[in-house]
């Protein structure tokens, strides 16, 4: 089987921002496909499961559609998946987002509200500073600009799953990688030339 034959699926479960990680991934030549289906999901040779909105809010509705306990399977089973955004936050334990909700506790840790006092949300670019070799960062620079938008941010209690970090008055985990699993705070697909890069190198470690 040739790797552009190979299925890559983008989990829907009701959130936005699907159309752009599709046409980022279309730039490669590749034909996601966009499901809301949990069987489906897991027949994919890779996962890209993008979030935005109330963490809440997306655990009911990844619970509700099955969805959550199909990427803990394929975490599990190290299938590679690559996590955006609240993607990332909903992979710790618990948030502080709308009082206190628990998430998918893959990661171990919690989602912390960014500190009062700064512009929140934190919107625009930022440097990304990678604290772990991987080639995850083939061709990206360190230190490279990618885009953010969110409130919260990922506080993993063990500090070695943590592969890039941002600061933001404070510095906060950015991007965390444990085996297949791959996550990051900002959006890629909206980070010009290095998130497509990051895409890239994602789709040679999973092999598709």
């Amino acid at each position: 089987m040739s790797n552009y034959s190979k299925k890559i699926a983008i989990v829907d479960y009701g959130a936005g921002n699907l159309g752009s990680v599709v046409n980022a991934l279309k730039k490669f030549g590749r034909n996601p496909i966009v499901t809301s289906d949990a069987a489906e999901v897991l027949k994919a040779d890779a996962v890209f499961f993008p979030g935005d909105g109330a963490a809440g809010a997306t655990m009911k509705s990844l619970e509700d559609k099955g969805m959550a306990a199909a990427i803990k399977e394929l975490i599990e089973k190290r299938r590679p998946v690559f996590a955006i955004c609240v993607g990332l936050q909903v992979l710790l334990s618990t948030t502080e987002e709308g009082g206190e909700y628990r998430c998918m506790d893959i990661i171990p840790g919690k989602v912390r509200k960014l500190p009062a006092g700064l512009k929140i949300p934190h919107m625009g670019w930022n440097q990304v500073k990678q604290v772990m070799r991987h080639s995850f960062f083939t061709d990206i620079p360190d230190n490279a600009n990618f885009y953010f938008v969110h409130s919260y941010y990922a506080d993993p209690s063990d500090r070695s799953v943590i592969a890039g970090s941002t600061d933001y008055d404070l510095p906060f985990c950015s991007i965390i990688i444990r085996d297949n699993l791959f996550a990051t705070q900002f959006h890629p697909e909206k980070s010009g030339e290095h998130g497509l890069q990051m895409y890239t190198n994602f789709l040679k470690i999973a092999c598709v």
